[in-house]
């Protein structure tokens, strides 16, 4: 049975290992305190928010995202983060987040749910392609 929620002090270490693969798939490695200061915003629950997919009560996938400003519209929720274990990839898990972080945002008033991923992620750009609309946008960035 899945089930998504809030993430729970007890998800500590699981939602730990999953955001390092979530990173390690990007290419980076990020030190304890990152994990650290992450957790304790995700669990103070204010500018950035945190669900949890189980999967027969286990941690398999989670959603990292948080609301902002908009000119042009009401305020947008951006999906940050987006991760499943690969063992129960195919289950619903990436799903079940994409629809409870687009309830959470409907909830609250936001105009919209967007998010990225790198174009060779074709794995979750069928997921992706089936639950939201591409608009062809191109992400640049300046890293500071």
């Amino acid at each position: 049975m899945l089930s998504i929620g809030r993430l729970e002090p007890t998800d500590r270490d699981a939602w730990q290992a999953l955001f390092a693969g979530y990173n390690e798939f990007y290419g980076r490695t990020m030190p304890d305190d990152f994990f650290d200061h992450a957790w304790s915003r995700f669990q103070d629950d204010v500018e950035i928010h945190a669900l949890g997919a189980r999967l027969d009560g286990q941690l398999v996938g989670i959603a990292h995202f948080l609301t902002h400003a908009s000119t042009t519209a009401p305020d947008s929720c951006y999906l940050q983060d987006l991760f499943t274990a690969p063992e129960a990839r195919g289950q619903g898990a990436a799903r079940a987040l994409i629809a409870a972080v687009t309830d959470w945002a409907r909830e609250r008033g936001c105009g919209r749910v967007y998010w990225s991923t790198h174009q060779t992620n074709a794995t979750a750009r069928r997921l992706y392609d089936q639950v939201a609309e591409n608009r062809g946008f191109i992400l640049y960035l300046i890293p500071l």
